[in-house]
C-alpha cells in the first residue's frame, strides 16, 4: 500500500462517550500509516446523554490538530455528516460511526483496492453484520429494494466505511436532513461520473452503549426520505 498525499478522517460521535479515545486514538494510528498528511474532525453530533462531548475535547488536548465539529443542536440525525465533508481538506475522505462496530485496521483494505482500481468511491461491505436479527432483516430488505429501485452501484448502502475522493464530493450538493443522506451520497455521486468498487469488511457489536435508531422509526424515516430523494434526483437529474 502507498501511503495517500493527504487523508481525512472523521466520525459522527453520540452518545459515544465509551469509544470516542478509542475511535480518535486509531484514527491517528492508521491515518498515519496510510497518508503523508492526516486531518481528524470528531463531530458531535447531538445532545449527548453521557460525557461525548467532554471526552471529544479530552482528547484535543492530546492531539492539538483535531478539529471539532460542534453540533450539539443537531436537529437532522445522521445527516449530521455532511459537515464533515464540508469541513474536510484532505484529497481523500474517510468516514466511519463512532460507535467503533468497523475497525480502523480495514481502512487499509480500501485504500488498497482503490490504488488497485483507482475508482473515486470504495465503499466496504458487510458479509455478516453484527446486529439484533430483526435489525438483520430489515437492513437487508431495504438493502434489496434501495438496490433495485434506484439502481445503486453498491450493494451494502448502510455499511458507514467509506474512502471518497474529496473532488468528486465536490460536485454535489446535499439537500437531506435525515438517515437518507446516505442514498442522497451515493446516487449523486454516480450521477455525478464517480467510479465505485467495494471490499469486504469487519462489522462487530457494540462495545458501548445502543443505537439511537429504533428498527421502525429508522425505516420510516428512510421511506419517507428516500422518496423526498427520489422526486429530487429526477427533478435535478432528469432520470
Amino acid at each position: 500500500m502507498k501511503k495517500l498525499k493527504s487523508l481525512t478522517i472523521f466520525f459522527p460521535f453520540f452518545n459515544d462517550e465509551g469509544t470516542v479515545v478509542h475511535a480518535i486514538s486509531n484514527a491517528y494510528r492508521y491515518g498515519r500509516m496510510a497518508s503523508k498528511k492526516l486531518e481528524v474532525i470528531a463531530i458531535h453530533g447531538g445532545r449527548s446523554r453521557d460525557k461525548t462531548l467532554d471526552e471529544i475535547k479530552k482528547q484535543k488536548k492530546k492531539h492539538p490538530d483535531l478539529v471539532i465539529i460542534d453540533k450539539t443542536n443537531n436537529w437532522e440525525r445522521y445527516a449530521v455528516i455532511k459537515y464533515g465533508f464540508q469541513k474536510a481538506k484532505g484529497e481523500w475522505i474517510f468516514y466511519t460511526d463512532g460507535d467503533l462496530q468497523y475497525s480502523l485496521r480495514d481502512l487499509q483494505k480500501l485504500i488498497i483496492k482503490q490504488q488497485k482500481t483507482h475508482v473515486d468511491v470504495v465503499n466496504g461491505y458487510r458479509k455478516q453484520r453484527s446486529d439484533s436479527a430483526l435489525r438483520i432483516i430489515g437492513g437487508a430488505v431495504y438493502r434489496k429494494l434501495t438496490k433495485l429501485i434506484f439502481k445503486l452501484p453498491i450493494d451494502d448502502l448502510e455499511c458507514d466505511f467509506r474512502l471518497i475522493r474529496r473532488a468528486a464530493l465536490l460536485k454535489i450538493k446535499f439537500e437531506s436532513h435525515n438517515a437518507s443522506i446516505l442514498l442522497e451520497l451515493i446516487k449523486k455521486l454516480e450521477l455525478n461520473g464517480a467510479g465505485f468498487s467495494e471490499v469486504l469488511v469487519n462489522h462487530y457489536t457494540r462495545r458501548y452503549g445502543y443505537s439511537t435508531y429504533g428498527l421502525m422509526s429508522l425505516l420510516k424515516e428512510k421511506l419517507l426520505g428516500d422518496i423526498k430523494v427520489w422526486y429530487s434526483l429526477k427533478k435535478m437529474y432528469k432520470i
